[in-house]
């Protein structure tokens, strides 16, 4: 039997939305106010899911505290109070929302070995959410 565990996780961060293969008027006609110089911030959630089978013994697919674990040590210590721009994984990209959900998909997957990841769904407002599920699921 395959069962699925969703975990939810805060953090804050700051960013600008700004790409070097767009001219100025193309950055602010594409982002508009998310292109501002000074950069904006949000309160994200991100939701974490997990899935395997029921394990017999403890009635769980994995064990809680090693995916928290996970996720503060990865993904919470590297992006809270953080400005995204300056980030390695951002030297090359725009860090988008998009990007983001899957530089911390990417991540979770490398680290967390309890359970299978199936997505991660980032809530940057309340209006825009994001999820990724991996390469093979584009």
């Amino acid at each position: 039997m395959k069962a699925y565990l969703t975990r939810r996780y805060m953090f804050s961060a700051s960013h600008r939305l700004h790409s070097e293969r767009l001219t100025e008027e193309e950055n602010r006609e594409t982002y508009g106010k998310c292109n501002n110089p000074y950069g904006h911030g949000h309160n994200y959630i991100i939701e974490v899911t997990v899935g395997g089978a029921v394990d017999e013994r403890t009635g769980m697919v994995c064990d809680l505290v090693e995916l928290d674990e996970c996720v503060r040590s990865h993904v919470l210590e590297r992006y809270d109070h953080q400005n995204l721009n300056v980030l390695e994984e951002f030297a090359a990209e725009v860090p988008t929302t998009e990007n983001l959900c899957i530089s911390i998909y990417e991540i979770v997957k490398r680290e967390f070995r309890g359970a299978h990841l199936q997505k991660v769904r980032i809530e940057e407002t309340m209006m825009n959410s994001f999820e990724y599920t991996g390469e093979n699921n584009r």
